[in-house]
């Protein structure tokens, strides 16, 4: 009986392991994300500016201790993400120098973890509406920043971030998405 039990044990472990020997691991999955229809509508509060955003987000105050105002946040609960916005009124050149500074400098803050910065130029003359894009690739903590300026009077800084660890190949179709609400925003911003 001793040599019996020990004879089938023995069959079981190499058929069992006489199998398929091709085996690979299987690729890590992510969940499927359903993007809602784009939609648009009209953000004209108290402040010196307006523009389109879309509907599946909402605007709130921000709500730092530091925060001044006009300065709102973007959400977009279903993604996890905010678009962070702070206008800041200019008074001199000096401090419309800072201001462009401060947002390259927030921009170029990521090359620790980017794995390229581009920027676009954004000029609209018509609406007399000027600034630079940043698209920031790889794993850095907020993937896309701007700043939109009149160049004279009135100057907002915007920066996506998700309110997650920043994988970028898990995160690539929603900021995607994102950044097209993003270029739309931008296309309609109008100083009042």
């Amino acid at each position: 009986m001793k040599y019996l039990t020990l004879l089938v044990t023995a069959l079981l472990f190499f058929t069992a392991c006489g199998g398929n020997r091709d085996y690979s691991p299987k690729p890590r999955g992510y969940y499927r994300i359903p993007f809602p229809k784009k939609e648009y509508q009209d953000y004209a509060a108290g402040c010196p500016y307006a523009f389109t955003y879309p509907k599946y987000a909402y605007i709130e105050p921000d709500k730092k201790r530091d925060a001044k105002p006009c300065w709102v946040n973007m959400q977009f609960p279903q993604f996890n993400a905010t678009l962070h916005l702070s206008y800041q009124p200019i008074s001199s050149k000096k401090e419309f120098n800072e201001l462009v500074e401060d947002a390259r400098t927030f921009a170029f803050k990521h090359t620790v973890k980017a794995t390229s910065i581009d920027e676009g130029i954004i000029h609209y003359a018509d609406k007399k509406v000027y600034g630079i894009y940043y698209t920031i690739d790889g794993n850095a903590a907020s993937s896309a920043q701007f700043f939109l300026t009149d160049s004279t009077h009135n100057y907002v800084r915007g920066a996506l971030y998700f309110n997650s660890e920043p994988r970028l190949d898990s995160i690539q179709p929603v900021l995607n998405f994102i950044k097209q609400d993003m270029a739309v925003m931008i296309k309609s911003f109008r100083w009042k």
